[in-house]
């Protein structure tokens, strides 16, 4: 079995803020702050809608076999469709479980919107049973079937009051959580020229995600005692053996009492 965590960043797209508010001349950074100041007068907060994002990261874990992988897909100068492209392109050639923190709310749509702009083919993502019986059931875009768990709506039930963040619940399991970053930050990251920050902290996202999946996968009874321990000593020997900062801090923040 091959599964995926995964985790985007996304900062404003000036590009389409200019078409759509006909703001020729200006800086990205004022293009942008026009476009969250007409999102908070609209609806109350400067969220932008899905549409108006843009990709600047995305970071996978990948288990498979014996082996555990956390990397940021291209390198800190890859555009967003390469981005793109790469993320669906694991799809199409692994058929991977997916595994997020709200990704069928967020990850997932804006990927829509850019696969979408980029003009990146994903028919494997996008199978629902036609060519392929056995994604009739369980596919990735049915918010009720396994082929994507989207452990933010899986927990809450999928009833959003009883939504949960989730450094929050990382937290709260012992795993470290957010460290010092947050996605809200990435914006003003981005135009610091950031992006290797911002690359390793969506690392870290996904590890929390991997984490508290695991917890998850032993509470539905998919792992006992024994399977745990070893997956967790399989994550802490990976990025041990990584010798990455971010990673050496997270394993820092991760005490094996903890578990």
């Amino acid at each position: 079995m091959h599964c995926f965590s995964f985790d985007i960043e996304t900062v404003p797209d000036v590009e389409a803020g200019r078409q759509l508010l006909a703001l020729d001349g200006l800086s990205d950074e004022d293009v942008a702050t026009a476009m969250l100041f007409k999102r908070q007068q609209a609806v109350g907060h400067d969220f932008l809608p899905l549409h108006q994002h843009r990709v600047v990261a995305i970071s996978v874990s990948f288990r498979t076999g014996d082996t555990f992988k956390v990397w940021s897909l291209g390198d800190e100068g890859s555009g967003e469709a390469e981005l793109v492209q790469r993320f669906f392109d694991g799809i199409e050639r692994y058929t991977p479980d997916l595994v997020s923190w709200n990704g069928g709310g967020f990850d997932l749509p804006v990927l829509h919107y850019r696969a979408l702009k980029h003009g990146v083919r994903a028919p494997r993502y996008w199978e629902n049973g036609e060519s392929d019986r056995d994604f009739k059931w369980n596919n990735y875009l049915s918010r009720y079937h396994w082929r994507h768990v989207d452990l933010m709506d899986v927990l809450a039930n999928f009833n959003n009051r009883a939504f949960a963040k989730l450094d929050e619940i990382a937290v709260m399991l012992g795993f470290p959580g957010k460290l010092g970053m947050s996605g809200a930050k990435v914006w003003d990251k981005y135009l610091e020229g950031g992006i290797k920050e911002i690359r390793d902290y969506c690392e870290t996202d996904v590890l929390n995600t991997w984490l508290v999946y695991l917890r998850f996968e032993y509470m539905r009874g998919n792992l006992d005692d024994k399977d745990l321990r070893r997956e967790y000593a399989l994550v802490r020997s990976t990025l041990a053996g990584m010798q990455q900062p971010h990673l050496n801090e997270f394993l820092e923040a991760w005490p094996e009492s903890s578990q």
